[in-house]
Order: structure tokens, then sequence, then C-alpha cells
């Protein structure tokens, strides 16, 4: 009988780049190994196909490294040898023959200078992390686990994901079905189920994230040593180390429909799991607010004072446009509370649209004192249906106030008393925490309505609510929204979908729940409006000289 390896052997194999770990007692650990060059640590199940893996990946494949190659088990899909995996460099692959048939050695020389290597490129698309995000509030997504990559066995699963939390494990089969489960629990190999009232299992309808809670929270994940995610006894990936899935939504763990989840393929052709990241705070802020009670009163001020500079204008009207439930009429309410003094409720907001005209609300300084020279206008909400909320074709003769014909080309300069009546601004009201899940009728509606209001040149902005919803750093404190990366990332994303300048994004808070005003929610406000009327400015500066 062949003596069995104490594995020292196979650490030797690696170029003496990682040992046993050794204890206090200076007795040495053999469930675990260090890497020297970086002193992590790994738990070692007598297989090196990780710790090279590591080695390559990490270490720029710096040494040489040799590994001979094993036969191919029964049953397991064969992984993509490391110079062809996703992202890796080029190197370059010597053979060392060997007389044996089955056995032959390799070194992997690097051609390439030493330095750090990428990691497996994700198969969830961009959007559909975007989406993940979104449902999840103010997270990023890294790739702990490929399957392609790491191996298609419950041991490579736990060598790259245990004790790693919160994550979010997704199944990919032949038919197209995107599927899996969140935990906010580490995977660990106890063979017991953890209690995770927080825990879902989740497939994607086309832009949709269908989630599906467990029915007893005690038994929302298992920790199974010979299987990948396990999530009740309802979905297993990776089951019994094999790249199939395990299904059964009768057990009354996850009620879900088996032909939506999966569409019944129970043949993995890819698993991934990712660690979901806290939002990253920037070490600064990259846009400079003054967060003070004067500058407080010196936006009010400004605001109270403004004059236009067309004489025939006595106020300012801006448009205030977006999806159902965005806060069109939560802003208003949140300027009109600023200088009233306290929190008021004149125009009700709601989720489904209330407004189903156009409604103009001029906006007072305060009791007493005379009206802002701005005036804040509503209309219905955007829906992504035809026919349905406020159409394209409406948008000519809300900002011309029906001034002239509809026939009439609006690209047209106008008189100067006409300027009086038309809008002067036009805002796009966002909800943060719904900017990856936009459809992409309702995004092409916006983008048209844009384009139109631009032939027109009108100047746009968007208005970026819920910051706090959607980013646990600025729900903590109002003022991290630009020290907060996501926020800055949701902004970015939706300067690009609207193709709009990120100068033109605009986050505010607006007052929903408080019974209180908010120093730091009244100057976002503010600031908002002071860059409505700048750019209101500039257009009428253009206006006169067209003129």
């Amino acid at each position: 009988m062949k003596p069995k390896s104490d594995g020292k052997s196979l650490l030797d194999a690696l170029g003496g780049n990682f040992s046993f770990k050794t204890l206090p007692s200076g007795d040495l650990d053999k469930s675990k190994v260090v890497c020297k060059l970086c002193k992590k640590e790994f738990a070692y199940y007598r297989s090196s196909s990780s710790l090279r893996y590591h080695l390559n990946a990490k270490h720029g494949a710096a040494r040489t490294v040799v590994a001979p190659s094993r036969a191919r088990r029964p049953g397991r899909p064969r992984q993509p040898s490391l110079d062809r995996m996703p992202g890796f460099r080029a190197e370059m692959r010597l053979k060392i023959e060997d007389t044996s048939e089955e056995e032959s050695c390799y070194t992997f020389v690097n051609i390439n200078p030493p330095g750090p290597m990428s990691t497996p490129n994700p198969q969830l698309s961009i959007s559909q992390q975007r989406i993940i995000c979104s449902h999840l509030r103010g997270v990023r997504l890294n790739l702990l686990y490929k399957a392609s990559v790491h191996g298609f066995t419950a041991e490579d699963f736990h060598e790259q994901c245990d004790n790693l939390a919160p994550t979010v494990s997704v199944g990919y089969n032949a038919s197209g079905y995107v599927f899996g489960g969140y935990t906010r629990r580490p995977f660990c190999q106890s063979g017991e189920y953890v209690n995770d009232d927080q825990a879902f299992l989740f497939t994607f309808s086309g832009a949709k994230l269908c989630t599906f809670p467990p029915s007893n929270a005690a038994y929302a994940v298992k920790m199974d040593s010979n299987s990948g995610p396990y999530f009740g006894e309802a979905l297993v990936l990776l089951d019994e180390n094999k790249p199939i899935v395990y299904s059964d939504p009768r057990g009354g763990y996850y009620p879900f429909n088996p032909v939506k989840m999966h569409g019944n393929d129970l043949d993995l052709t890819e698993c991934e799991v990712y660690q979901l990241e806290e939002t990253t705070e920037l070490k600064k802020p990259w846009r400079t607010v003054i967060w003070e009670s004067k500058k407080r009163m010196e936006l009010m001020e400004s605001i109270e004072t403004y004059e236009p500079t067309t004489s025939s204008v006595s106020h300012a009207q801006i448009l205030l446009i977006g999806p159902v439930g965005a806060g069109k009429s939560s802003f208003f309410n949140s300027v009109k509370s600023v200088f009233r003094g306290y929190v008021t409720n004149q125009a009700i907001s709601s989720t489904t649209s209330l407004t189903t005209q156009f409604r103009s609300f001029p906006v007072w300084a305060g009791r007493g004192k005379n009206p802002l020279p701005i005036i804040l206008c509503d209309t219905m909400g955007l829906e992504e249906s035809t026919g349905a909320g406020l159409d394209v074709d409406d948008i000519s003769s809300i900002i011309l106030q029906d001034h002239r014909p509809a026939q009439a080309n609006p690209s047209a300069p106008l008189d100067s008393d006409a300027h009086k009546d038309k809008i002067h601004c036009v805002v796009y009201v966002i909800d943060s925490c719904k900017i990856s899940t936009m459809t992409p009728q309702l995004e092409e509606k916006m983008v048209a309505i844009r384009k139109k209001v631009n032939l027109m040149g009108i100047p746009q902005l968007v208005l970026l609510t819920k910051i706090d919803e959607a980013c646990p750093l600025v729900k903590e404190d109002l003022r991290n929204v630009y020290k907060s990366g996501y926020i800055k990332d949701l902004m970015q994303e939706v300067s690009s979908r609207l193709g709009m300048p990120m100068s033109c994004v605009v986050p505010v808070k607006n007052y929903s729940e408080e019974l209180e005003l908010d120093m730091n929610s009244d100057i976002l406000l503010l600031s908002a409006i002071t860059q409505m009327l700048r750019f209101i400015n500039d257009y009428f500066y253009e206006v006169e000289f067209q003129e």
C-alpha cells in the first residue's frame, strides 16, 4: 500500500512558497497553510490547486511553479488552465517531457513584469449587478468564487467563500436563467442551519429582480460541506459536488415557482459567489459644500433677492418632470418648508401620481413677506406605457404655456414678452433607489423629452432624490453625500443614461417623515435651487444675445 502523504510534498511542489501554520505552542497546524510572500492564510484540504491559483494570480507567477497534472475525475467538468482564465496576463507554458503517459510536469514562466493580476471576469452583467446593489442599498459586489475558474466542487467553493459575508450566490443555466440567493451569514461547514431573517432567493425577469423570502428564517441557510450555497432545503447550487441544482419549493423553506426561478433546467453552466462590500467612503468630498447655518442663510437670501436678467420676466418658472413617486411634490413641499420655517405639505406626496394636470406653485418667503421670484411647476408623473402619464408630445405646449400654435417650430425664437409665460428650466426628478431598475421604455421616454427640450434651448438638470435611503453612509450623516462613492456612481449612471453632464446632476433629501427642519437637508435643497437659477440666468443671457 502506498504510504499516505503528510502534505509536505505538495507544498514543496509549489516552490517553497507555502508552509504549514505555526501555532503559539510551536506545533504545526496542518489544516492551514500560510503564503510566505504575503502572509495570507488558507484552509488546507491536501490539494494544491487553489494555492497554485493564488501564487500565479496574486504574485504574478514571479517564481517558477512546478505542478504535476492530474487525470480528470469522471463526471467533473474540466477547468480552464491558468493561462486561459479570463483577465489573466499571457504566460508561456513550457512542457517538460516525461516518460509517463499518466503524469507530466509543467513549468509556468512569467514573460511579463511582476505585478498584480486582475480577478476573473464576472458573468453577472453590469446592469444585473446594479439591480442587486440597488435592492440591497449602498453596496458593491466583489467576486469571490467562479466555478469555471476555481472548480465545480464544494471544496473549491468553501475554500474561496468560507467565513466571508454577506454574499450573493448566482447560478446560470443553458436556458438563460440567472438565479440564486442572498445571505448575511458567512458560509462554513458545520452541517447546521443558521437563522437569517434577511436571506432571500431571487431570479431575474428581464430588468426586474424577483425575490422570495424564507418561510422560516431559522432554516434559511444550511452550512453543508458537500455542496455549494445551500438555502434551506429549497435551492442548492453545486449539489453534492456536481454542477447541478437541487430545487424543491414544496418543503416550506422558500416558496417559489421553479419554472419562473430556473425554467426547470437544473444543469449549471456557471456558478458565482459575490461578497457585498459596504459603500466606499472617499477620502475627501468631490464637491465642496459648506455645512454651516451662515451658509444656509446666505443661500436663502440669494434666492429671495434673485432678479431675472431679462426685464420682461418677473419670476423664473421651473418645471419638474419625473416618474410616479420620484418626489416632485415632495421637493416643492421641502423648498416651501425651508422658507416657511417648519415642515409643510401643501402638495400631497404619494407613490401614485396624484397630479393629473399642470399646476404651478408659487413659494412665499414667509409670513408677511413677498413671494419668491421662482415658481415650481408640476405635471403628471412619467410612466413607461405609451399613452399613460405625461406624453412626449405634451412637452412643447407645457413649456410654451400654449403661447403659440402647436404646429409652430419649437426651436424658433420667441418675442421678448413670450419669455415671461414659458418654462425657463426643466428638472428631471429621479429616485436614486430606482435608477438601476429604470425600464428601457421609461428611459427612452425621458431621453426623448430631454432631446425635445434641448431643441428649445431650455436648460435642464437632474434632481436625485432619496439619497439617504439609497446609501447607509449618507443616512448616517447627510454631509457624507459627496464622500459616498456609491452616490457618485449613481450620479454618473444617471448622467450617462440621460446623456447629461455630471454638473447637471444634483442630489437632495426631501422632507418626508420629519416634523422639524434639518440644516443639512436645507443646504442641499437651497443649493439645488441656486444651481437652477444659475442655469436660468445663462439661458436669459443667451436669449438676449440672439435678440
